[in-house]
């Protein structure tokens, strides 16, 4: 099965200019623990929008059970140490292309 999760900053990070040291950090943690899942052969793709308003989002696509997916979401660091929101979605790959990879 796949699913994806799409991801929000809050509010008050969605200027680059407004994070702290710390709320840095949290994003290499983030990104650490979406290379984890990769190695382990779960995600499929992990990208985001480069937009500084609040449509501004970013997306993770994963193969696992659901309760792996929810799971997988839950713990990610952006998640558990506040800085972002995410949604769960059942999701399907129906096309990728390894010339844009």
């Amino acid at each position: 099965m796949q699913f994806i999760y799409v991801l929000k900053l809050i509010p008050k990070l969605i200027k680059e200019e407004a994070w702290t040291k710390v709320d840095h950090e949290i994003v290499e943690e983030h990104f650490s623990y979406l290379q984890v899942l990769e190695k382990a052969g779960k995600l499929i793709l992990a990208g985001r929008t480069t937009l500084e308003s609040e449509d501004n989002f970013g997306l993770v696509i994963i193969k696992c059970t659901e309760t792996e997916a929810t799971d997988i979401m839950n713990d990610d660091p952006a998640l558990k140490k506040g800085i972002m929101t995410a949604t769960l979605y059942p999701y399907r790959v129906a096309l990728i292309s390894e010339d844009n990879v």
